[in-house]
């Protein structure tokens, strides 16, 4: 009578136990460093692949593994002394004082043949790191292909085993003992590390990937890691209710060996039970200090409506929602609505808009605000990757590619500086297949590169900036202005997110995107004259500014000069603040400049632009 499987053992751990009296060979691979969460009628533990396979088999009647590596050799587990003396004895292992034993893939390969056949102990094999036998699995070399064989021969060969009376023990006598193999284990990453003929051609090698754990086993694990918690004691049933689903919901994607990696990172930052979040992101992101929850920060938005409305001007309501989203980002209140959210990015904000209205001018400030830098923030222009391939550059080459150990510029970039605002400019310029990988940023909070390695954007404010909307397709498949300047700025709104709306739902047909994006769409106004005269006045001071520093000269600007620069910077507005810049850079600070070189400035203090004048396209200035 087959002994019965625990209520509570991992899937692979559980199909292993089941197979094990027709099977001769497994393939575990995937996640088969982490801990796993087993239960043999006891109190659960959380245990290593290695111990945990002992626990099972070691119930089913087996006596010791021997495991072997590349580095150590032959080794047996459990490293205990009668084990040891046992496989000695049994497999005619010479170990050394270590407790291990050179062995080439010969040597094991006759160890794999003696256990397989042993009868006075049950016995399995365990090749650790079997990744590493060749260094390519598809093309071994003579020797790694006479290996392979050999164990493809003995996969078929082998055949299942009852101990002799004498090896019963109490926990299974031999009266209800089933003929079971004495298997060879194999631990490999992914299954194609192995030959694949060998894992297809034998019918006795049965292949297991190993998932991450999903959301109960996560459960149970932060039941089982609460008391290692700073004041698990203390707190009542609904602070540790409150933990362990806290702690679950937050670790989606994490191994059960992070979340004890977790609660140890608690412990020495003294981070107690209900912060465990801040114990998390500590984790995922490498660092204890968090700017988001800094005092200063909260003062600094106070006042950011002012900050912001003296460098980007004349966009209220644009600023008015940026700074709610800003707020919520700070509050820890983004994605709230969610049973998970806070493996989000902090903050989501798409700003739309003609061009040159102040949409990348108002991501400097955000940053300047959060960071007191404006220089701090993460800006990809994305018309750089409107061809596919350039989606290695910034996520990082697929693994076996050039340069895929290398990163990308993104994940790079994110893993150095974790507390950003990352600012994807243009990002319709992008290609379609790129934007995808927009969908777990927003989603997940987190982006695995070529190299495997993953980066978290959970503490970091997203901004997208876009001109969709201003110009869409007409009938005839001409592009046609869909808002005007002088359109109120709930035209401009409604019908730049229609536009908006269409391109991702029906352009690219990717309306997911769209929806993790949700109401955080930000759409700027057009620049309207008064505003222009402020931005202009602004960008005239500017000017001065340097004349001054860089002369020593205070600049003057007479009337007519004034009136002349307005008719002519301000005449047309549709290229809003860029283009009102451009128009100044011909009309005054070029001619400027001319005349610094070719008049006689020495001694002023002064500089006085008494007119400006236009003479085939060249303008002049005429200095007081």
């Amino acid at each position: 009578m087959a002994d019965s499987v625990p209520a509570h053992l991992p899937k692979w751990l559980a199909d292993l136990d089941r197979l094990i009296a027709i099977r001769s060979h497994f393939v575990l691979s995937g996640n088969i460093r982490d801990s796993f969460l087993i239960d043999l009628g006891a109190a659960p533990t959380l245990a290593p692949m290695m111990r945990a396979l002992w626990l099972r088999l070691k119930q089913r009647g087996f006596a010791f593994f021997a495991v072997w590596d590349r580095v150590d050799g032959i080794s047996v587990y459990p490293k205990e002394a009668a084990a040891q003396r046992e496989a000695s004895s049994l497999l005619g292992l010479k170990l050394k004082e270590d407790g291990t034993m050179a062995a080439s893939l010969d040597a094991l390969y006759e160890i794999m043949k003696r256990a397989a056949g042993l009868k006075e102990a049950r016995a399995a094999v365990v090749v650790d790191f079997a990744s590493r036998i060749s260094t390519n699995a598809q093309q071994p070399h003579n020797d790694e292909h006479r290996f392979f064989v050999g164990c493809e021969k003995l996969s078929l060969n082998a055949a299942p085993v009852i101990p002799r009376p004498a090896a019963a023990t109490p926990a299974t006598p031999s009266s209800t003992q089933q003929p079971l193999f004495n298997p060879v284990i194999w631990l490999v990453n992914r299954e194609q590390d192995l030959p694949s003929w060998f894992l297809l051609d034998s019918e006795r090698v049965s292949t297991h990937v190993i998932p991450r754990p999903d959301y109960q086993t996560r459960l149970a694990a932060a039941e089982l890691l609460a008391p290692l918690m700073v004041g698990h004691d203390a707190a009542d049933s609904g602070a540790r209710a409150e933990f362990t689903r806290t702690f679950a919901d937050n670790t989606d994607g994490m191994t059960l060996a992070s979340m004890g990696d977790v609660v140890q990172l608690a412990g020495q930052g003294g981070i107690g039970i209900a912060d465990v979040d801040d114990a998390i992101r500590c984790y995922k992101v490498g660092a204890l200090d968090n700017p988001w929850k800094k005092d200063y920060l909260k003062a600094r938005i106070c006042g950011a409506m002012a900050e912001i409305e003296e460098r980007v001007k004349g966009q209220t309501q644009a600023a008015t929602k940026t700074v709610d989203i800003l707020m919520r980002s700070v509050t820890g209140l983004t994605g709230a609505q969610a049973r998970s959210g806070s493996g989000r990015p902090r903050g989501i904000l798409f700003f739309a808009g003609p061009t040159g209205v102040g949409k990348t001018e108002l991501a400097k400030t955000l940053t300047k605000i959060i960071f007191g830098d404006e220089r701090a923030y993460i800006r990809f222009d994305m018309s750089e990757f409107a061809e596919e391939h350039n989606s290695a550059r910034l996520l990082g080459a697929p693994p076996g590619y050039v340069g895929y150990d290398a990163g990308g510029e993104l994940t790079n970039a994110m893993r150095e500086k974790p507390f950003s605002v990352v600012l994807f400019d243009e990002i319709e310029k992008a290609h379609p297949r790129l934007l995808d990988k927009f969908i777990q940023i927003l989603e997940d909070g987190r982006l695995t590169d070529g190299r495997g390695d993953t980066v978290y954007f959970s503490e970091a404010i997203i901004i997208f900036t876009s001109n969709l909307g201003i110009y869409v397709e007409g009938p005839d498949g001409r592009r046609v202005q869909n808002v005007r300047p002088g359109d109120s700025y709930e035209t401009v709104e409604r019908n730049v997110r229609g536009a908006i709306s269409n391109h991702f739902r029906y352009t690219l047909a990717r309306p997911e995107i769209l929806n993790r994006i949700g109401e955080n769409i930000v759409v700027f106004n057009f620049i309207v004259p008064e505003i222009g005269v402020k931005i202009l006045d602004g960008m005239v001071r500017n000017i001065a500014r340097r004349v001054e520093e860089e002369h020593g000269m205070k600049l003057v600007l007479s009337d007519l000069a004034r009136a002349k620069l307005a008719d002519g910077c301000l005449a047309d507005l549709s290229l809003g603040g860029r283009g009102i810049g451009n128009q100044l850079e011909m009309m005054l600070i070029n001619p400027l400049a001319r005349a610094l070189f070719t008049s006689d400035t020495a001694g002023r203090d002064t500089l006085t632009v008494a007119d400006i004048s236009e003479r085939d396209k060249v303008y002049s200035v005429t200095l007081g």
